[in-house]
């Protein structure tokens, strides 16, 4: 009798043997679903029974929330201290981080904060190694910095897989399906530009699923583990920035090769860092900023000059509805217009409504009715 592991090797294996082409695309479908559904329950399977004990419970603050993902002893805890400043705990040791250490970054006018996890190992999708705490923290974040060493960059392969297994998708959007269940009918098909999947491969995914009735509808070009994502409906996509470690150990010739090397197998350019020395931090710090998407908008109250002190941080794309939204909603029932001074707008001070988009580094002054 073979063993889950077995069982999942061997359709992969099956998979990556088999062409992809019209007359063998609804079987690698029904492969592909297969193997989803498989690792899906021995995940919900590990993660009910890892334990028992309780898991991490990590109060969300500032703009946004980051966490470190990696392998024990690669430096999370050094890099969080180079950061912010908190005293996390450091060794030269495995497995010092034992708990979750929150830490606040402020850059760019930005509150950030920053979550020390502990190492990630293999198995960590099916509970090995406090697998289970660590992956609903890092579900539940807005931004993840994979963490490697140049000593040991295949380790970043092995977080991907994690990641993957347990239904985070990396640097990619939300496709856009919609799957209604029917009570007959069968499996019918809509399409908002080439979608790239054909009725056959839906009808074929949706069968390993026991799904013979429903409206389906795809707005652009998916593949069939976009749409195998979408019957699960549980994935959860987040942005995703690689950093090396500890390249202040080695050459600059090694530096290039492993920073050509990353960008090859991810096509991620990643950022070669020394939390030890803060090498590089900076860059590491305004990538964060903008892969969180964060825009600043400088508040100019009626008559009085704008204070370009403290920006108020809000999310792209971002309207003036936003903005009066998250500064309070009567903001937006006694709106009358606004005034903008930057480049989202053609000439300063141009008068605006309610679904104005907002650029970085606008002046706001928004007019309200008594």
């Amino acid at each position: 009798m073979s063993t889950l592991e077995e069982t999942i090797r061997e359709i992969e294996d099956e998979i990556r043997n088999t062409k992809y082409n019209k007359a063998t695309a609804q079987h690698i479908g029904r492969l592909k679903s297969k193997l989803a559904r498989i690792k899906e329950d021995a995940v919900v399977r590990a993660m009910a029974s890892s334990g028992g004990g309780e898991g991490y419970s990590v109060k969300k603050s500032g703009d946004g929330t980051v966490v470190l993902v990696g392998f024990p002893s690669v430096g999370k805890s050094t890099l969080l201290n180079t950061m912010t400043g908190t005293n996390s705990e450091v060794a030269a040791y495995a497995f010092t981080t034992v708990s979750v250490i929150p830490g606040a970054m402020e850059h760019r006018g930005a509150k950030i904060q920053i979550l020390d996890l502990p190492g990630m190992i293999a198995g960590a999708a099916m509970g090995k190694g406090r697998g289970k705490e660590v992956i609903s923290v890092v579900r539940s974040a807005d931004l993840i910095i994979i963490l490697a060493d140049v000593y040991n960059g295949m380790h970043i392969d092995i977080l991907m897989k994690e990641l993957y297994d347990a239904g985070i998708r990396i640097n990619r959007q939300k496709p856009d399906i919609t799957i209604k269940k029917t009570s007959n009918g069968g499996i019918r098909l809509n399409s908002v530009g080439q979608t790239g999947l054909g009725i056959g491969e839906v009808r074929s995914i949706l069968a390993d699923h026991r799904i013979v009735n429903a409206d389906v509808l795809i707005r652009g070009r998916i593949t069939q583990d976009d749409f195998i994502d979408a019957i699960f409906g549980n994935r959860r996509y987040l942005p995703a920035v690689i950093a090396v470690n500890k390249v202040d150990l080695v050459d600059e010739g090694e530096r290039v090769e492993i920073n050509r090397e990353i960008v090859r197998r991810f096509s991620i350019p990643p950022y070669m860092i020394s939390a030890h020395s803060g090498y590089n931090t900076l860059a590491l710090k305004d990538a964060i900023f903008d892969s969180l998407g964060f825009l600043r908008v400088y508040m100019k109250p009626f008559r009085s000059p704008a204070d370009m002190d403290e920006p108020l941080i809000i999310r792209s794309p971002c309207t003036v509805e936003d903005v009066c939204r998250k500064l309070h909603r009567d903001f937006v029932e006694k709106f009358r217009y606004a005034r903008i001074w930057g480049t989202s707008v053609k000439h300063d001070a141009q008068r605006v409504g309610l679904s104005h988009q907002i650029k970085d580094s606008d002046i706001l002054s928004i007019v309200t009715r008594n």
